[in-house]
This record gives C-alpha cells, structure tokens and sequence, in this order.
C-alpha cells in the first residue's frame, strides 16, 4: 500500500521549463496573487500528517518507536569532547595553514554539523524523557559550535515542522529576497557557500522570538565556555571552533543536507500527457547513503517529518515497516551531487521551493524550559508520536 497525496500547485513564473499539473482556477487566481515571485503555491495541508495517519491505519506498532535513545547523550559527550580537544591540541598551530584548516573542514566540520543535528534531534525532546534535561543538554551540545544557537533553534524548527512551506512562519523557506538577487550561478554558489549564514540570520528578518531564560542561559553558558577555552587554550583554539562551524555549513558533503531535505528537484516529463506530469510536487526528499552515520540519520527526512518523536536510531526500522509509502517517494543519491546540482542546473534555484498561504501555527511563547510552555507536546496526545 502507498500513500497518495492530491494537491494543486501553481506552476513557477521561472525556470519556464519546470511545470506540473494544476488546476486552472487556482493557476489563474495565483498568477494574480502571487506574479511577484516563482515558487511553488500549494493549496493543501503539507503531506506528512496525511502519510502519518494512513501508515498508522496500516501499522500502528510503528508508534512503539517514538521516545528518547539513551545513546544520544553518550555520542554528545563524545562529539563535544573530541572537538574541545582538536581546539586545544591546535592552540599553538597558524590558522593560516594546512594543518589547521585541513583539521577544521574534515574533523571539525563533520563534528559540528554532527552537533547541529544533535541539537535537532533534542529539540524534539528525543536525548531524554524530561524537557527540562533536553533544555539544559542542548545547551552542552551547542558548546563546540561557539555561537548560543541551541535555544532560537528549537522553537524555530518545531515551527517548521507544525507549518511546512507556510509563508511568513516556516523560515526554512527562503525569501523572494533571496531567491531573485541569487538567481544565478555565482549566487547559488555564494548561498551554497555560505548557507549556514542564511538559516542563522534569515529567521531574524522573517519573525523574532521573545528573549526567555533559556535564550538567557544559553548565551550565558556559551559565552563562558568561549572564555575559559580562548584563557586557558588561546584564541586560536576558539577559532577552529567558530571556522568548524561555518566549514560544517558550507561547501562540506554533509551540508548538502540542507539543501536536500525540501528543495524540489523533480522535473517533468516532456510528455504532456505523461501521469507523472500530475503527481504532486514533492515538498520533502530522503536520502539513504553512507553520510546518515555521521548525521543522526537526518537523511530519512520524509520519515523524520512523517514521525517528529521517532528518535534517529529507529528511522530505519519505521523505512522497514511502512516501505511501501516510502520506496516511490522521490530521493537524493549523493548530499555532494545535490550540492552540485543546485548550483550548475539552471532549473533549480533558491525559487524550488513550495509553499502555502496558511496552516500550522507558530510554537514558542512561553520561559522556553519546557515543551508545555512552548506550545509542542512532542510525545504525547491521541495517537502517540503524532503532532
């Protein structure tokens, strides 16, 4: 059994050879709506709530893999341990050298993107039972990074998930901003380049969270962290640090999650009556290789999004039991191959994106110390691991 999911999605005003089937009204009443940019314009619900129920129907032991994995905790601490000591083992070596940056882009960056991955997997209250004890172990994870991001993140990316390609809420989206002045070779390359700079900086222009006491704490714990490393190890210690993390959002193999994950890189078939032409756009990719080990498994991001409370060691097992809605979903081969394609292909461009006027809400307005406050009650309700 595979799950279907009908939508109508306009098509793009540019690249003029992307095109799938719509319904004409919708089409006609968007080009009015929406001629100041070309992404996609969807009028359903996003497809994962709809997937999730029916692979319920269909296997409901697959809600026995929602909850914490104990192992996360242990690989944290391993991760955040092996950076601090890089950092400081490279305290006496030019940051302008080999050593140094080779060290940073193949060691540093894995790690640190291993850590943002981290921290997206305990933002989903997946490290331990208690949102208190997530909280507070988010903040020991973002220590390598340098930068307090731990806190913001959270809220921002649950956000993401109750509202799916909602313009003005999911600012995973980028803006038409971004999309016109970058329509190009070079600026694909500059965003691909520097990406890590956009997901931190765009949620800020999009809407800004009230400053709570975790936003508080984090700051305050990274910024005494920062201190004691650049006293005791120097400043260079510091930043392989900062030079990791910009390394683990650049032009790095497991980067290539980014753009990946729901940058729509189906084309149609030249054959206008061809049934692939009306299927519906996929707003969310899958990848399966090797770079998933390195990664909390991020790469099974269709099963990830169908169950938010599945924890990363259990991702696979959820692919096992409901294949048959996921073996014909489209999906990335290669995180380098979609990094290179999103740059040289002239019909993919920060304009691939789809989106909708309305749904999903915006979660995080309360202290920000537990998952009640923020407005995400991740394991919990009718059906478990269902938000």
């Amino acid at each position: 059994m595979r799950s279907s999911v009908s939508t109508a999605t306009v098509q793009p005003h540019k690249p003029a050879s992307r095109g799938f089937g719509v319904k004409a009204a919708k089409q006609e009443d968007a080009a009015v709506d929406h001629d100041h940019d070309a992404f996609f314009w969807t009028y359903t619900e996003e497809p994962h709530r709809t997937r999730r129920m029916a692979i319920i129907k269909a296997h409901p032991e697959v809600t026995k893999l929602c909850g914490p994995e104990p192992l996360t905790k242990y690989v944290v601490l391993l991760v955040v341990s092996t950076q601090v000591l890089c950092a400081c083992l490279l305290r006496d070596t030019p940051m302008l050298s080999w050593p140094f940056f080779l060290t940073a882009y193949v060691i540093g960056a894995t790690a640190n993107q291993n850590l943002f991955l981290a921290i997206h997997e305990i933002s989903h209250n997946l490290a331990f039972k208690s949102p208190l004890a997530n909280r507070v172990f988010a903040v020991f994870a973002n220590l390598p990074i340098g930068i307090p991001y731990s806190a913001s993140f959270r809220p921002y990316h649950l956000t993401h998930h109750k509202s799916l390609g909602v313009d003005g809420l999911d600012t995973d989206l980028p803006t038409a901003f971004e999309a016109i002045f970058l329509d190009s070779v070079a600026g694909k390359a500059f965003f691909a380049t520097f990406q890590i700079l956009f997901y931190a900086l765009r949620p800020m222009f999009v809407y800004s969270l009230p400053l709570t006491k975790i936003h508080l704490f984090n700051v305050v714990v990274q910024l005494m962290f920062d201190y004691a490393l650049v006293r005791f190890a120097g400043g260079r210690a510091l930043a392989y640090l900062i030079m990791s993390s910009f390394l683990a959002g650049s032009l790095h193999p497991c980067a290539g999650h980014f753009i990946a994950e729901h940058y729509v890189f189906e084309k149609p078939n030249k054959d206008a009556a061809n049934p692939a032409n009306k299927i519906p756009l996929p707003e969310t990719y899958s990848y399966y290789g090797p770079l998933n080990f390195f990664t909390y498994n991020v790469g099974l991001h269709n099963e990830h999004h169908d169950f938010p409370a599945i924890p990363w060691s259990r991702l696979h097992a959820l692919n096992r039991i409901a294949h048959d809605f996921y073996k014909d979903l489209p999906q990335h081969k290669s995180w380098v191959y979609v990094l290179w394609q999103f740059i040289w292909d002239k019909d993919i461009s920060l304009w691939c994106r789809v989106k909708r006027e309305e749904g999903g809400r915006k979660v995080g307005a309360g202290s920000g110390w537990n998952e009640e406050e923020l407005g995400s009650n991740e394991n919990k309700g009718p059906i478990p691991g269902v938000r």
